[in-house]
């Protein structure tokens, strides 16, 4: 796999859609052992988790349900903004249910706190969060991300779900931004 440019920033292969698949497969595993015989809902925040979410559910033997947050806190940068927004409420009942958050990634800890404040308001019979990617040392919460695809480092990716300026989610390796451009922050 060779570099990528976008943006005029150039990315290099981090994870590759082999790496993701599998790490798609175990987490689903583990869930499917930690639910069975129950159903839970799988709340997926849109937009960079819906890839990641349609692999893991389709992974999952679990009778389940599906619905969707949508947030903001980018824009078009390559820092979060530091204040999340609801572009999208959910339709379902959470007060409980077993719910699991599924994100792309996790980094600041902004999005997957605003959205545990919401959940547990409404009582849910659990609440568990599945992220795709985690930035070490970087969230900045007091509760646990229960299911952790991969830990990496704080560095800015794209790819499977994760956009830049809401282009190359489509691509199906994580590609992260080369060490010799500046990064700009984090995501």
């Amino acid at each position: 796999m060779s570099t990528l440019q976008f943006n005029g920033d150039v990315f290099e292969p981090f994870i590759t859609e082999e790496q993701i698949q599998q790490k798609v497969r175990e987490l689903a595993a583990r869930i499917n052992e930690d639910y069975r015989g129950r159903v839970p809902i799988f709340i997926g925040v849109l937009n960079g988790a819906f890839i990641f979410l349609s692999d893991l559910v389709r992974s999952v033997t679990v009778d389940c349900e599906i619905d969707f947050f949508k947030l903001s806190s980018y824009g078009d940068a390559k820092i979060s903004s530091g204040q999340v927004r609801m572009l999208k409420d959910l339709n379902c009942q959470v007060t409980g249910r077993d719910i699991l958050v599924v994100e792309d990634i996790v980094d600041s800890g902004l999005s997957v706190d605003f959205i545990r404040k919401i959940i547990l308001r409404e009582n849910p019979a659990s609440l568990r969060f599945v992220s795709l990617l985690v930035k070490k040392g970087l969230p900045k919460i007091d509760f646990p991300i229960d299911y952790v695809g991969f830990e990496i480092p704080p560095d800015f990716v794209i790819g499977y779900g994760l956009d830049y300026a809401q282009k190359v989610r489509n691509l199906r390796t994580i590609y992260r931004l080369a060490k010799t451009t500046d990064t700009g922050g984090t995501r």
